[in-house]
């Protein structure tokens, strides 16, 4: 005899996953048992259903290969909604997993159930229930195939307790993978962008977030892209979410857009005649604004541009980025005189962005921070961002090598997402140093998750900035002209919250601490919190808009 549970962990299986992270619950079981017998599955609880869907979602966004999340019905499937968001805006391929009540009958009439499907069908790609056992093999593999085509993101199986228990004595076959390969960018298409681009003055590339994407789900997009820029010679800057798809220690980086306009790289985005966009998604936060009279933009990618207020290319590439950008290249090497029109510009850019490194005030100020953060964590560490102010100023100044070095949040932007991240980048990069950013306020919302990284025994420094309030909120009301309202808040003493879990734990009281502090906590290896009090006054900051270098 066998389980619809079974069946259900047998189809998954058969997928490839390894990891599923989640909270159990009474209508889950069944499958929970399943799952315990699994020689090829793990099951890792976790405190709070958000921090299972972030940490499921980062193992998607570190890996590119689907990962899979598991909660009960109501209650923990609405606590799903956030991550699913976050998932579906960053493209990610996750599985999320809820359980539901008998669906032949009826005994507890309405308790705790919610239209979970219709819940969530705005938040996924794909949201089913499963109401057979014959339905359990093909609904997965729809459900994982689903999840990786076009733009990656989350879909939703609801498995019933009552067809999770069921036995039967038929096995029900299961439905291979196969492989599928993204679609090669026309020769029409190719000679068009390159024609444009041969007769622009002022060229200027930039690396989205579909170009990170990219460079983990088929990893010869790395090199593809990092030849691109050298064989055109074209200036290149990144979005926030694009950072690391090309090395930033390149001559042509020329910087990182933090906000939409005003910042530093403006002066080369505004002085440009055209933009080849590449990887460019328009959930995240614009890095530009198209204008009817700016520059022209041609967009690469393997998806199409959808048709934005502030983005409307007028050309398309679509197709494997890697491939096209060959292509391009290809077509494009030695005959681009006016490749590097805006490199003269560079200098002077990436010196205003430093200005702040030597700042000796106390508390720290983020770009002080940002430059003793980069002077020890090694090219191929990883620092996973919370949302807050700071995160501008690592966007701004923190030189990334390798994709997904700086994981970070331009597109949902929710706070509380920071540190379950690290911890999935420690689980799964053991040899590298891990290191979570997290303001006070976005920290507390998932510290619980401290005892999964203690139970996990990954190393994890995690770093937390604290100033009691939450500080973005406070720079977009002194930009307006509003005094600070509603935005300040206590803490505990993170140092004994810390031991609390069993946890280590620092307090930084000088400047001239926080790096041997840093060190220190690496060195002890464990998880080990680390508060540091911060600054946001400066006035760039505060009031939202940088001062960009004179053209």
């Amino acid at each position: 005899m066998i389980k619809g549970s079974d069946i259900f962990v047998s189809a998954l299986e058969n997928e490839g996953v390894v990891y599923i992270f989640g909270i159990p619950g009474e209508e889950t079981l069944d499958l929970l048992e399943s799952l315990r017998k699994s020689k090829k599955i793990k099951f890792v609880p976790t405190r709070h259903e958000q921090g299972a869907i972030y940490m499921a979602a980062n193992y998607a966004r570190l890996t590119g290969k689907p990962a899979v999340c598991l909660a009960t019905l109501g209650p923990g499937m609405l606590n799903f909604c956030n991550g699913a968001g976050y998932a579906q805006l960053n493209g990610m391929p996750l599985v999320l997993i809820a359980g539901q009540k008998g669906i032949k009958s009826r005994p507890q009439a309405g308790f705790q159930r919610v239209d979970a499907v219709a819940t969530m069908k705005p938040l996924t790609k794909f949201a089913m229930q499963i109401a057979s056992k014959e339905m359990i093999p093909s609904t997965v593999r729809e459900a994982f195939r689903v999840t990786k085509e076009g733009k990656p993101g989350p879909v939703y199986l609801e498995l019933p307790e009552d067809i999770a228990a069921d036995k039967y004595e038929e096995v029900v076959a299961l439905i291979a993978p196969h492989q599928r390969d993204l679609p090669i960018a026309s020769d029409t298409a190719l000679d068009r962008a390159a024609a444009r681009i041969t007769t622009a003055k002022r060229p200027l590339l930039m690396f989205g977030a579909g170009a990170s994407r990219a460079a983990v789900s088929r990893p010869g997009s790395t090199a593809e892209m990092a030849q691109f820029v050298n064989r055109t010679g074209i200036p290149f800057f990144t979005t926030q979410m694009g950072k690391g798809a090309v090395p930033e220690n390149s001559s042509l980086y020329i910087g990182t857009a933090a906000l939409s306009g005003g910042d530093y790289v403006h002066t080369a985005v505004d002085g440009a005649d055209l933009i080849i966009t590449i990887g460019h998604d328009t959930t995240e936060k614009p890095p530009f604004i198209m204008k009817p009279k700016g520059p022209k933009v041609i967009h690469v990618d393997d998806t199409p541009a959808p048709v934005e207020q502030v983005y409307f290319p007028q050309l398309e590439v679509i197709g494997d980025i890697g491939p096209a950008l060959e292509a391009l290249a290809d077509r494009l090497e030695g005959k681009l005189p006016n490749a590097g029109g805006l490199l003269p510009l560079r200098e002077e850019i990436l010196s205003r962005i430093c200005n702040g490194a030597d700042d000796a005030s106390w508390p720290v100020t983020p770009d002080r921070l940002v430059h003793e953060v980069r002077k020890f964590m090694r090219e191929s560490d990883i620092v996973a961002l919370d949302n807050g102010q700071y995160k501008l100023a690592f966007a701004r100044s923190y030189r990334t090598y390798h994709p997904y070095t700086l994981l970070l949040d331009n597109e949902l932007a929710t706070m509380g997402a920071g540190l379950p991240s690290a911890m999935m980048a420690a689980m799964i990069n053991p040899e590298r140093r891990v290191m979570a950013v997290c303001g006070d306020g976005g920290f507390m919302m998932t510290s619980q998750e401290i005892e999964t990284a203690r139970r996990l025994k990954v190393n994890l420094v995690v770093l937390i900035l604290v100033d009691g309030s939450y500080g973005m909120i406070g720079s977009k009301q002194a930009a307006r002209g509003f005094t600070d309202f509603g935005i300040s808040f206590g803490n505990p003493d993170f140092v004994k919250l810390a031991e609390a879990y069993g946890a280590k734990g620092t307090r930084v009281e000088t400047l001239d601490d926080l790096v041997p502090a840093l060190e220190a906590a690496f060195e002890g290896g464990g998880v080990h919190l680390v508060a540091l009090p911060i600054d946001y006054r400066i006035d760039e900051l505060r009031s939202g808009k940088a001062k960009p270098p004179s053209a």
